[in-house]
């Protein structure tokens, strides 16, 4: 995929539109208390407390050069009780495999040998460039401390630029850039680093989508688009990176049985 500046309204060009159409307006840093809520806010936004969320997952890999592969799974979450269940639904060679949360423990289950093995939320989902972590809340607040802020324009969105290190080595990624709507608080773009500087990723969320469940609405990512700033190939002289997208459908809040959340749920729905 070649980023550039210029913004043309299609799947192709949303990613690189949302990742380098950022064009500096500083206004002057927040003030802590309001930068504080914001931040709050934001982490609020990618979390369903009181009720249990599910919906359809398609998760596209594109490799420079390669071509692509896609995943589909259907996922639940019960964030009250941090826990969450994956089930992937095709190809058909992956049919049956998933991921479970639970008790503070990732497993990922593989119907061939009907074993669960130990994950983490760093590992990658089914090789692609998106970790476990996320397809569940984040915990920007809770995890990192605000080292900067300042008032910036991304594309048509007037966002809060935060510049957040790690205050807990419980973390994916010790640094983060996190571009956050002032109106709503929803998140725009990401950049995750390494403690040493590097930029490892970088994420996009073009929109959102309302669904209303249990008289709340609820501000859910049409796609997220994950691009891996380390993994790329020239290609007729130009540089390309691998890049995930993940698209969400027919998401519900409908209550799910709480056997929905046990490795033997799993068992039971590899075998159809």
């Amino acid at each position: 995929m070649r980023l550039n500046l210029n913004f043309i309204p299609c799947r192709k060009n949303i990613f690189s539109f949302y990742l380098l159409a950022l064009f500096p307006l500083t206004v002057h840093a927040l003030a802590p208390d309001a930068a504080a809520q914001l931040l709050q806010k934001a982490e609020a936004a990618t979390a369903f407390y009181g009720t249990d969320f599910t919906a359809s997952y398609e998760v596209v890999q594109e490799k420079p050069g390669e071509g692509r592969s896609k995943t589909n799974a259907t996922i639940y979450r019960r964030d009250n009780d941090a826990k969450w269940t994956i089930l992937i639904t095709a190809p058909l060679k992956d049919k049956g495999k998933g991921y479970l949360q639970t008790d503070s423990n990732i497993w990922f289950y593989d119907p061939a040998d009907r074993r669960f093995t130990f994950s983490s939320s760093k590992d990658k989902f089914q090789g692609t460039n998106a970790n476990t972590s996320d397809f569940a809340p984040q915990h920007y607040k809770r995890d990192y401390d605000i080292e900067s802020t300042e008032e910036v324009r991304l594309g048509n969105f007037d966002c809060v630029l935060f510049t957040l290190k790690a205050k807990t080595k419980n973390v994916d990624y010790p640094q983060i850039k996190l571009w956050v709507t002032k109106d709503d608080g929803l998140m725009r773009k990401k950049e995750d680093y390494s403690l040493s500087g590097q930029k490892l990723r970088t994420s996009a969320v073009p929109s959102y989508q309302k669904v209303e469940g249990n008289g709340t609405v609820y501000q859910i990512p049409v796609r997220m688009i994950i691009q891996d700033n380390l993994k790329g190939r020239k290609i007729d002289g130009k540089m390309s990176y691998e890049s995930t997208t993940i698209s969400i459908s027919n998401a519900t809040f409908k209550k799910q049985d709480d056997a929905v959340y046990t490795k033997p749920y799993l068992e039971l729905m590899s075998g159809k």
